[in-house]
């Protein structure tokens, strides 16, 4: 496999597992993986995730928290679309790596470095800036 085949693999690899990690934690938002309290199931609901966004953004006003868990579902499905369909794939990729790097931040100043780090929250923001470092447009085909 030469070069080139290999990195629109990895473009490709990188754009797939980011999407689905959105998707996914979208999904654990409406029940999608069980409900609140069973294995491996970090919200369960969305009332148990805008408790959540509560404990990260502690120092707003609770009447904002609704808004920013919004604000963050949208946005991670509409991001996690870009990056599949690939269109304007750069731009997605830095709108990934902003959001993840923002949720890295809140996590680790509500809760200190360990989660964050532990759910490869930072790791997954450096690859969606890797993404778009990588991806010049049409230079890299789908």
């Amino acid at each position: 496999m030469n070069d080139r085949r290999l990195l629109r693999l990895v473009v490709v690899a990188l754009r797939v597992s980011l999407a689905a990690s959105f998707l996914s934690a979208v999904g654990d938002r409406f029940g999608l993986w069980g409900p609140a309290g069973s294995g491996n199931v970090a919200w369960g609901s969305f009332d148990a995730f805008l408790d959540y966004t509560g404990q990260l953004f502690y120092y707003l006003p609770p009447a904002v928290i609704p808004v920013l868990g919004w604000l963050a579902t949208v946005g991670e499905m509409v991001l996690a679309a870009g990056l599949l369909l690939g269109w304007r794939l750069r731009w997605f990729a830095i709108g990934s790596g902003l959001m993840l790097a923002s949720f890295a931040l809140a996590m680790t100043i509500a809760q200190g470095a360990e989660l964050a780090l532990s759910y490869s929250v930072w790791t997954s923001s450096a690859a969606a800036f890797m993404l778009a470092f990588v991806v010049v447009e049409k230079s890299v085909p789908d």
